[in-house]
């Protein structure tokens, strides 16, 4: 199935006006365009900044297509770009934050892991103020989002839009991960995704298995878009950078953005949906006056309201980029997305859920601080661990009101102790994993770190290594608060019709890769926009 289809170009000049106008054509964006299109009587514009992603027959690119190519989209022209402002605290280095730039977003260009988190992540949601959102209410989501290869169940979804497989020739580095796990005693789960995330487990990937054995990416556009493209009321347009919203007193009119270059004003008659995620998003309500007024005002831009919630609570998991050993020997080609298998654990007896996360590297994984230390030559692996319930909260700011100036973006890791104690843990098992009968026959020793480290060795590491899971999420949060930029039906506050449905509205970070709760809050904004219900 194609990612695009021909009808892309067709629209390469909008209508003056629509009923609804999406902006961002990534994971959410695609959702709502298929799901508010359902009503042939509804008119829809989505707008994407960056290209299809197809080539001339609509065909999605080699490199976007392949499970094992995914590497390669980072930097590239499907990539923002973005990377966050240095902080001390991880020794002022420079960390890249890839952004799909596409059709599809995030998901075009993603490792594609399809993990939920745990249950309390969402019911936390709701007690802390997002009225109505809990954890029943994102397994259903979930299910209307998948198409599970082990067919439907009380946990599971068959038959929608995201096609969801494990790997059919798992890696010896995946297979060495999972006996490894049991013979530290920790819990093998058949799924991640079912009644317990906690143990290893073979790796949820919204892909799927070509005849030919590799694996092929299942994103947004390939699941969602491509089949509504022939929708006469459906409209897309691609390379359309968004400039500003046009707001007529405390009702948004129309959204500004750049068609063949120029920029153009295309009205709306219901409203607009902002799916553009957790940088752009606020960024663009901050270049349209929606945001801290002081500091607006400073940058040239007219108030309109005054939000400073809008950019604040920025929030992504910390991830070490790699605990790299030698392989005795080359372990073959690379298989699915170059992982394959995870592991959950709790960095304390004390936790109430897994807060540390491990995934498989079928080759070298490491920053170029760590790079220029150790000798990482030869066939290497890594296993590379994160912290999903990371603590520390940053910022999406404004440079300039210019909007082809990047924002300032800064995550503030490790500023927590808790973030930190719990990195240092992971460590310790990653180095026990090393140990295990499973990597004996595969390892030389490991090379970064070579063994257990001290706790100030193990911070300095630390600070080295960090780098990010690309799991943005927080600055537009929805609550019940008057703080809070959004209302729990995902309405912003301050002027009237406009949503936002990304991983900006995210009130905590869940304990999971966030593509599968994007998708759970495009359907839930679908249903609370009145879009005809899915019927299977």
């Amino acid at each position: 199935m194609p990612i695009v289809a021909s009808p892309v170009a067709e629209y390469a000049s909008p209508r003056a006006e629509y009923d609804w106008v999406i902006v961002g054509g990534g994971s959410a964006g695609c959702v709502l365009a298929n799901r508010l299109s359902a009503d042939p009587d509804v008119s829809v514009l989505l707008i994407e900044a960056g290209p299809s992603g197809a080539g001339p027959d609509g065909t999605a690119v080699e490199a976007i297509d392949r499970a094992d190519s995914w590497v390669s989209l980072l930097g590239s022209e499907y990539d923002w770009g973005y990377t966050y402002t240095p902080t001390p605290l991880v020794d002022g280095r420079t960390i890249p934050i890839p952004r799909g730039r596409v059709l599809g977003g995030s998901s075009a260009i993603n490792a594609m892991l399809w993990y939920r988190g745990h249950p309390s992540d969402y019911d936390r949601w709701g007690a802390e103020g997002a009225t109505g959102w809990d954890a029943a209410l994102m397994t259903r989501l979930f299910r209307t989002v998948e198409d599970w290869e082990g067919g439907a169940d009380a946990w599971r979804g068959a038959g929608g839009p995201i096609r969801i497989e494990r790997s059919r020739n798992p890696h010896p580095i995946a297979v060495a991960l999972m006996q490894g796990s049991a013979e530290l005693g920790l819990p093998i789960t058949d799924d991640l995704n079912g009644p317990s995330n906690e143990g290893a487990a073979w790796t949820n990937f919204s892909a799927t298995t070509a005849p030919d054995g590799s694996m092929r990416r299942w994103s947004a556009a390939r699941g969602y878009l491509a089949p509504v493209l022939s929708r006469p009321n459906l409209h897309v347009v691609v390379d359309s950078l968004a400039l500003s919203l046009e707001i007529d007193g405390t009702r948004v009119s129309g959204v500004r953005h750049l068609v063949n270059g120029a920029p153009v004003l295309t009205r709306t008659g219901r409203g607009i949906v902002m799916t553009a995620g957790a940088i752009d998003t606020p960024r663009l309500l901050m270049l349209s006056g929606i945001g801290d007024a002081d500091a607006l005002g400073a940058l040239g831009i007219r108030p309109r309201v005054d939000l400073p919630g809008v950019g604040a609570n920025y929030q992504d998991h910390p991830l070490i980029e790699g605990v790299t050993a030698r392989a005795r020997a080359p372990l073959g080609l690379v298989r699915d997305n170059g992982g394959g298998a995870m592991l959950n654990w709790r960095s304390s007896l004390a936790g109430a859920a897994p807060d540390l996360h491990a995934f498989v590297v079928q080759g070298p994984h490491a920053t170029a601080e760590v790079r220029a230390e150790y000798d990482l030559t030869g066939d290497v692996f890594a296993l590379s661990p994160g912290l999903m319930d990371s603590r520390s909260v940053g910022h999406v700011r404004l440079r300039s009101a210019d909007p082809g100036v990047a924002p300032d973006i800064q995550p503030n890791f490790l500023a927590e102790r808790h973030d930190l104690d719990a990195l240092v843990e992971s460590l310790d098992t990653i180095q026990d994993l090393f140990g295990t009968r499973a990597f004996a026959d595969l390892i030389e020793a490991p090379l970064a770190p070579a063994g257990r480290l001290s706790r100030r060795e193990a911070e300095r590491y630390i600070r080295r290594s960090v780098s990010t899971f690309f799991h943005a999420c927080g600055t537009a949060r929805m609550g019940s608060d008057d703080e809070a930029p959004v209302t729990p039906e995902l309405a912003l506050r301050g002027v009237d019709g406009v949503w936002i449905a990304d991983a900006s509205v995210m009130p905590t970070i869940p304990t999971c890769n966030t593509l599968a709760p994007v998708y759970a809050i495009a359907e839930r904004a679908a249903e609370l926009l009145g879009a005809p219900p899915v019927v299977r």
